[in-house]
């Protein structure tokens, strides 16, 4: 099981919005920038996401994409459901006469447990919660060279000459 690339890209934009100021908008072709998606693929995105009520469209010069429901109450799941229906392992895990050795079949068990670990790790996924990660790990990231780094093979009269100045080691 893999999940689409359209359901991928819809997580980043939901991870994107999530991370924004309350009621902010953002126009689509920002939110193609600041998620690496195209264009065209983004807007078959967006429809979707729109259709689910998970995020809506303003028109007009403060137009463009926002949530439509708080970060905190829309999961993994909810996303991923949107873009690509009920999560289902195998046809035997639907409710009714969809499988006719359900009843004794030993690999049922297993489906369904497979599913329910999967519908339970993704919807406990909310995302506020990875717009908050992926804000941590975007100032992390460019804080990499806050402590001094030492250039080996530059000598001290190099440095000087050079103008730098000798930095202690942290």
């Amino acid at each position: 099981m893999q999940i689409t690339r359209a359901s991928d890209y819809a997580v980043r934009v939901m991870i994107h919005l999530a991370g924004l100021p309350d009621r902010s908008t953002v126009r689509q072709s920002e939110l193609s920038r600041a998620t690496d998606v195209s264009g065209h693929f983004l807007s078959k995105v967006l429809q979707q996401l729109v259709r689910a009520r998970l995020i809506r469209s303003q028109r007009g010069s403060g137009g463009g994409y926002a949530l439509a429901v708080p970060a905190n109450s829309i999961s993994l799941l909810d996303v991923v459901q949107a873009m690509e229906g009920p999560v289902r392992l195998n046809q035997c895990i639907e409710e009714g006469p969809s499988c006719e050795r359900k009843s004794w079949c030993p690999a049922h068990q297993v489906w369904a447990e497979a599913q329910a670990a999967i519908v339970q790790v993704l919807g406990r996924a909310s995302m506020d919660g990875l717009a908050s990660q992926a804000s941590a790990n975007l100032e992390s990231r460019y804080r990499l060279h806050e402590k001094p780094i030492w250039i080996t093979g530059v000598t001290p009269k190099a440095k000087e000459k050079r103008g730098l100045k000798d930095v202690p080691r942290a």
